[in-house]
């Protein structure tokens, strides 16, 4: 049974309410010494609170898609199938651009409308295998444009977090398409690609060999698919990255490493030390850590990679990491932090998409 279908959710309700229900009913017709009657009635009152807990959580759960699967939520769940060496540029001595076409069938994504398409996609270079969320803007299929090309904005949830947080969660299709249609904000293609890869562990979008190549699974392996199935192209100029809490350090980290990929990030409450996040997967090893501090990313590339970007949250909680980058970089890196009043939650992040995407319509450039 799905953990977010409508049947396991009539289920929970309705064993929450057989388990208040019960207590009502039975409570003074527990029978047998007093030991059996006080322990029959402590189970009771157990099965109550935890029904209750549990339609709470999995109501909260089917609004903002922190699992997507029962693997997700118990920590089972993985989706690599390979893991080898790729060497420092995540591409194992090939050329993507010269691989096969990427050919991929899409389905409409139930509960957010017929623009919204999901994919599995089986990365040739990154050894993961996952699904990918995508989103056309209005005008992709007007006549009009019909020999555009669009640029593209890729969507990295936190942790935990599914393709379908951007869209369920922060809502981003439905506070965006109004500012595309107005011209406010240019159109983008919208892509959400799977981040929780290993279980409940955050990958910080790294490559680690034998266990994990997240940083190809993102950059290399989604690109790709996009480029070969949508009109768009695979000039950095036209690409961005974006990602909230432990995304946002994601989105972050791959623009400064992959300037050749992506002109642009958006990090919404994002860290620099990935120790942050308790459950990182490069912060176990101390040396990891600090070559996967963003920091230390943007100080050892060989030159300032020429990116932008955008780093907000509350004084604690983004904006001084921001202002931390800032210090740090040289032309033609650019650096815009910016303090925000609003808490680490979906609410506070969906507000900033109209100023963030305003902002990346002038420095991610259409094809």
């Amino acid at each position: 049974m799905s953990l977010t279908g409508t049947p396991f959710f009539a289920l929970v309700i309705a064993l929450t309410a057989i388990a208040v229900i019960l207590p009502l009913a039975v409570w003074s017709k527990v029978r047998g010494p007093a030991v059996v009657r006080t322990a029959l009635r402590a189970l009771m009152v157990v099965f109550a609170q935890v029904t209750a807990i549990a339609v709470v959580f999995v109501a909260l759960n089917r609004a903002e898609h922190f699992y997507a699967s029962w693997g997700d939520l118990l920590g089972t769940g993985t989706y690599v199938t390979a893991a080898p060496d790729l060497g420092p540029d995540g591409l194992g001595g090939k050329k993507a651009a010269e691989a096969p076409k990427v050919r991929q069938e899409f389905q409409p994504v139930e509960g957010l409308g017929g623009r919204v398409q999901k994919t599995e996609l089986d990365g040739r270079i990154s050894g993961v295998k996952g699904d990918v969320l995508v989103w056309l803007p209005p005008q992709y299929d007007d006549p009009a444009y019909k020999d555009k090309k669009f640029p593209v904005v890729e969507l990295i949830p936190g942790i935990p977090g599914t393709g379908k947080s951007w869209f369920q969660g922060l809502k981003v299709h439905e506070v965006l398409e109004p500012l595309m249609k107005s011209g406010k904000v240019q159109p983008f293609i919208l892509v959400s690609p799977r981040a929780m890869l290993l279980g409940n562990a955050d990958t910080g979008c790294a490559n680690l060999p034998g266990k994990i190549n997240a940083d190809s699974w993102f950059s290399v392996d989604v690109r790709k698919m996009v480029v070969d199935n949508f009109r768009t192209t695979d000039e950095a100029r036209s690409w961005g990255v974006a990602g909230y809490s432990a995304g946002a350090y994601c989105a972050a980290k791959l623009a400064i490493a992959h300037p050749d990929r992506y002109s642009a990030a958006v990090s919404l409450s994002g860290y620099n030390d990935p120790g942050q996040e308790p459950s990182s997967l490069v912060a176990q090893d101390p040396e990891l850590r600090r070559t996967h501090n963003l920091l230390h990313v943007l100080k050892t590339q060989p030159t300032p990679p020429p990116v932008s970007l955008w780093m907000s949250g509350a004084v604690q909680d983004g904006y001084l990491s921001g202002m931390d980058i800032k210090a740090a970089a040289l032309s033609p890196t650019s650096v815009h932090a910016e303090k925000v009043i609003g808490g680490h939650n979906l609410e506070s992040w969906s507000k900033q998409l109209p100023q963030t995407f305003g902002w990346l319509s002038g420095v991610v450039k259409a094809p």
